[in-house]
């Protein structure tokens, strides 16, 4: 067995980061590697149904079908999968797909953007009225938590999300970092805390987050805001909703599932989040990780619950379309085996800027300043690749 060092595996990982091209390429990184997928052979079609999720797994095999048929070498699907069950899924087969170990952490600057203006989507203030809003509903009944998000539109003409993304993939080589061509000079890209879900061989692995809190560049403090979150009953509920959901929606696709009775500590540059992983094995080798995937999909974590009543909920106070935001990204090969990370900690760019996205679970003890708080430590992963590192600079406070 070839055994290849961290050092040329990094290496390899930071030749594709530089192969990376907005508009025609895509880019997907992980803690088990990188993947580089370049050009397009096919594109999976729209779904016939309202919920594009009930038959995305069958249209994805029909593509990789023709793909062999075709003799084409590719048989990898890749790409982002929409909040919305029936908004369009972006998946496509590459021309060509490069793989490499997993990003190595480096110290990079910021990648500045040429910001022009940022505009938040709602004001702060509406934001905490829409939290108060759902804690009143939680309250009455009409639910038991919602996910919440806001926006930042950020001006940047001319703005190029090559650097921000090799930037978010130095700087947070342990989540999932994303460059996803979305067509018609639009790219996804972000740097995910969240495994959805994997498939490995007959190994299957998720990793759901809730319950979060904003770390500190002071140690002493930021030690202390992390055991006050393991301690917190709030997010300790939050993350039970999610983690157990998790578990009850893999169960019938897997055996031998483990899930820990406890939360840990998670952590990224700027986050602390109550983690579960959990592990188990398919039964059925045909159970593909995109069918794992769009049996989670939306979990609670970004969603709420009941999942048709959060729904609604999110579509009567965020003044915005999530898109891609709270979807999933990653990708599928021929085997079944394939990366699905949730799509947070992210943005949708064009020619003029970005739109950049952040979200809190909003459950019966919510406080909304607390939540406006959260959003804003959340906001600033990309803000800080954008260089922008202060709430002065981002008119975010």
């Amino acid at each position: 067995m070839t055994t290849v060092s961290a050092a040329t595996a990094g290496s390899a990982a930071a030749e594709l980061l530089a192969g990376y091209r907005p508009g025609s390429s895509s880019l997907f990184a992980s803690p088990r590697g990188t993947l580089l997928a370049e050009g397009t052979y096919f594109a999976v079609p729209p779904s016939g149904r309202r919920d594009g999720l009930a038959d995305l797994a069958r249209r994805v095999d029909a593509v990789l079908g023709v793909a062999e048929a075709a003799g084409h070498e590719v048989r990898t699907v890749v790409g982002a999968v929409p909040f919305a069950p029936d908004a369009a899924a972006h998946l496509v087969v590459p021309l060509r797909l490069r793989r490499s170990g997993p990003p190595t952490a480096v110290e990079t600057p910021p990648a500045p953007a040429g910001v022009a203006s940022v505009r938040p989507v709602p004001p702060p203030d509406r934001y905490a009225a829409a939290v108060a809003a759902a804690v009143r509903q939680v309250r009455a009944g009409d639910y038991t938590k919602v996910v919440l998000a806001r926006s930042l539109r950020v001006g940047a003409p001319g703005f190029d999300p090559a650097p921000v993304v090799r930037a978010l993939a130095a700087r947070e080589p342990g989540g999932y970092t994303f460059g996803v061509d979305l067509g018609g000079g639009r790219t996804l890209l972000g740097a995910s805390p969240e495994l959805l879900v994997a498939r490995h061989g007959r190994v299957v692995t998720a990793n759901p987050l809730a319950g979060s809190a904003a770390r500190s560049a002071d140690p002493a403090e930021d030690r202390r805001r992390a055991a006050a979150l393991l301690r917190s009953a709030k997010d300790r509920h939050e993350h039970a909703v999610v983690s157990e959901a998790v578990a009850r929606a893999l169960r019938p696709y897997c055996a031998e599932l483990t899930v820990p009775a406890e939360p840990s500590l998670v952590c990224t540059a700027t986050m602390w989040h109550l983690s579960t992983l959990i592990t188990g094995a398919v039964t059925d080798p045909a159970v593909s990780a995109l069918t794992l995937a769009t049996a989670l999909h939306p979990t609670p974590a970004v969603c709420g619950t009941p999942t048709a009543a959060a729904r609604a909920a999110i579509a009567s106070l965020e003044p915005f379309d999530r898109g891609f935001y709270t979807g999933m990204v990653g990708w599928v090969d021929a085997t079944g085996d394939g990366e699905w990370a949730v799509t947070i900690r992210c943005a949708t760019a064009d020619a003029d800027g970005l739109d950049l996205f952040a979200g809190a679970g909003v459950v019966a003890d919510s406080d909304p300043a607390a939540e406006l708080v959260e959003t804003t430590a959340k906001l600033g992963t990309m803000l800080a690749a954008l260089g922008l590192t202060s709430p002065e600079q981002s008119d975010v406070a």
